[in-house]
């Protein structure tokens, strides 16, 4: 058995020293090591993207990431979400609309979701098939997982309003 070695991680915010093997996955890492176990692995090749979590702002499947590549990156799982028993708007909106059934799949849809609106916050109806087409779903048929997506976008474009519009805060 190869030797571990010690990997410092930052996730959501808090920092994990993980002894790991050379090939071990960021999603074993992240699972068994940080106690973490809302990210998912479906197939653990890659093509299903249930284990996707956001690295540097970006969305990257856990299962195919190496521990040892996750070194220095900032991550952020499911669990990074909700604030106690408030959902965030992505995670509502899949509520609200239906966009989980078995939910297997959804923290990985949810997590790509956050990191497109993060950077789209209007995407199309396109768009967003196109962002989610690396997660896999055999429950939903997609209508009502994308339908959750623009509710989030929009109730997220809500929440910033004010602060992107000066004139619309109180005066003081």
């Amino acid at each position: 058995m190869p030797n571990k070695s010690l990997v410092t991680l930052r996730v959501n915010g808090a920092t994990y020293e993980v002894a790991v093997r050379p090939h071990d996955t960021l999603a074993q890492a992240l699972r068994e090591g940080c106690g973490l176990t809302g990210t998912k692995v479906g197939c653990d090749l890659g093509t299903c993207g249930c284990c996707t979590v956001i690295a540097d702002g970006r969305p990257v499947l856990s299962c195919l990431t190496l521990a040892l590549e996750a070194e220095g990156k900032d991550l952020r799982t499911i669990e990074s979400l909700a604030r106690g028993a408030e959902l965030h708007p992505v995670q509502e909106a899949f509520a609200t609309c239906g966009g989980s059934q078995c939910g297997y799949c959804t923290p990985g849809f949810v997590m790509t979701t956050v990191s497109l609106l993060e950077h789209e916050p209007s995407p199309s109806r396109e768009r967003i098939k196109d962002a989610i087409s690396g997660n896999l779903c055999r429950c939903t048929g997609y209508v009502k997982i994308i339908d959750a997506v623009e509710r989030a976008a929009g109730r997220l474009r809500a929440a910033r309003a004010p602060a992107d519009h000066p004139s619309l805060q109180p005066q003081g």
